[in-house]
């Protein structure tokens, strides 16, 4: 039998990734703005912002006691994820 402590905590998590869930729908409605607004396919991989938001992140991370090797590879990924998802999704040029 599982500790009741870790079932109730998992049960957090899991709403937590609900949550989460809606955020990335949220965000993901954003991106399609920016892919209709977006040009040239050339558009989609913009470095200088990448690195921008990475900064950010740490920063932010920093300050409110995350641990940076988490959040940094959750949005690099979250990035890279996002980048093929306006390669696979952008219809013009």
């Amino acid at each position: 039998m599982k500790n009741k402590n870790i079932r109730k905590i998992r049960k957090k998590l899991d709403n937590l990734d609900i949550k989460l869930l809606k955020i990335i729908k949220l965000r993901s409605n954003l991106v399609d703005q920016i892919i209709k607004n977006k040009r040239f396919k050339k558009d989609i991989v913009d470095k200088k912002r990448i690195k921008i938001i990475l900064l950010r992140i740490k920063k932010k991370s920093k300050k409110m006691k995350i641990d940076t090797n988490i959040t940094l590879r959750i949005w690099k990924s979250m990035i890279r994820g996002f980048i093929e998802y306006e390669f696979k999704n952008f219809k013009k040029r």
